[in-house]
């Protein structure tokens, strides 16, 4: 056995995830990779031989090399609670529906696993947020998300009031339904569906998205990773309850103050692919993509060159770039008719632009 160990994180309640952990299971093992397994799934995995059986707390994921995780993004979503106390990066594997936050889908399984045999990925960072509710100076709760922290009613006969607080100032007075704080990789969660903007995962913001507030001013806000946010329950409001990542709760009591900062560990998470984030909305939303045409040969060919000052031909290789990948070249039709097909690209003919789905395919999310 290696000195390397990985642990495998699934949905036991989803026989397609049992079957999956299985296969990811035995192939580490064949590897000589040590696996370790939660308590409560272990026995659902039936690799009795095969696994170290860890209790559910973030002590199972110290050491490990990486977290493969089998599900939806809940369920990376629990793994993130064990796995960023240790520092320990994520590799979800999609069996759920959107999966955003999955880095593989189901058919990729096999070519996953391979690569982490290989130690062929790389591990990026996002930022999280640190929760603390305090009620009457004192210190009643904290918590932590990855994708938002939401302040909901919890009497659906009343609506919430709330101030909302920037940086130490009052900010709005809203009778509403709730709040959304959001990270950046939350914006396409719950936040998304409040109404709130979809913001790259590298650009680093807090956003704050009310939920159907009766206010004049009740737009989504996107605010300086370093600024303190604060929700306070109004005294003669209802009850109202604190979610984080839809897993982790706390109740409000009226007069309650929940104080949103970024938070101090960040999840990280294994990439196999340099998929660009436009092309995961495009692939996860089904987002209509007809008629576009990319850039013309000329622009293509229009290239940063190791020799400043000079253009590549059209011979030349993108790889004189370190990094650079040869956008497909496109030309008009011969009809004339203001339609363009894609030219050649490496010895292969890609047909014209159609459907939802991203140019050229997309890898993985």
């Amino acid at each position: 056995m290696s000195d390397r160990t990985v642990l495998v994180v699934a949905h036991t309640g989803r026989a397609e995830a049992v079957r999956s952990a299985q296969l990811v299971i035995g192939r580490l093992a064949e590897a000589g990779i040590t696996v370790r397994a939660l308590e409560g799934d272990a026995g659902d995995l039936s690799c009795p031989n095969l696994v170290e059986v860890w209790p559910r707390t973030p002590a199972a994921a110290e050491g490990v090399e990486v977290v493969i995780v089998l599900g939806g993004d809940g369920t990376l979503l629990r793994a993130a609670d064990l796995a960023r106390p240790a520092g320990a990066p994520l590799l979800g594997v999609n069996l759920g529906h959107v999966g955003f936050l999955a880095e593989a889908e189901r058919e990729d399984l096999a070519t996953t696993v391979d690569r982490v045999i290989e130690r062929r990925y790389d591990v990026e960072e996002r930022m999280t947020i640190d929760v603390t509710v305090r009620r009457n100076g004192s210190v009643t709760g904290t918590t932590w998300a990855l994708n938002e922290a939401t302040v909901e009613k919890a009497e659906r006969q009343r609506m919430l009031e709330l101030v909302v607080e920037i940086d130490g100032r009052p900010l709005s007075h809203w009778g509403c339904d709730g709040v959304v704080m959001a990270t950046p990789t939350g914006s396409t969660a719950y936040a998304f569906s409040a109404g709130g903007p979809v913001v790259w995962p590298e650009v680093e913001a807090m956003l704050v998205v009310p939920i159907s507030a009766h206010a004049l001013f009740a737009r989504p806000l996107v605010v300086s990773p370093r600024s303190a946010v604060a929700i306070e329950v109004l005294p003669d409001t209802p009850r109202a309850v604190l979610w984080c990542d839809g897993a982790r709760t706390l109740d409000l009591p009226a007069g309650a103050r929940i104080e949103v900062r970024r938070g101090e560990h960040p999840v990280r998470l294994a990439r196999l692919h340099l998929t660009p984030f436009t092309d995961r909305l495009v692939t996860k939303f089904g987002l209509p993509v007809t008629g576009w045409r990319g850039r013309s040969r000329a622009a293509a060919q229009v290239r940063q060159h190791p020799e400043p000052g000079r253009e590549l031909t059209p011979d030349e290789s993108a790889d004189a770039v370190p990094g650079v990948q040869a956008p497909p070249r496109c030309e008009p039709a011969p009809d004339g008719a203001g339609t363009w097909t894609a030219g050649e690209t490496e010895g292969e003919d890609a047909g014209p632009v159609t459907g939802g789905g991203a140019p050229g395919g997309v890898e993985g999310r």
